[in-house]
């Protein structure tokens, strides 16, 4: 067990010391904003708010095409 400890905090030091680590830490956690952003603004389900408009939208041209055709 000490050893797995004595790996991790040196792995662990290796990483705050390491610029490349820090950057991708950073781009880890830019990704894992922009994925609840993404989630919060087209909602988890299909009853989110962007996938109403949508479908109301889809609706409404659909009705559109199917009018000026029938005319």
């Amino acid at each position: 067990m000490s050893r797995y400890h004595v790996k991790c905090m040196n792995a662990l030091k290796r990483l705050r010391t390491d610029k490349d680590g820090v950057v991708s830490f950073e781009y880890v956690m830019l990704a894992a904003c922009m994925v609840g952003a993404v989630s919060a603004a087209l909602g988890t389900g299909a009853n989110g708010n962007v996938a109403n408009v949508l479908t109301s939208g889809v609706g409404a041209i659909s009705a559109a095409i199917s009018a000026a055709v029938g005319s």
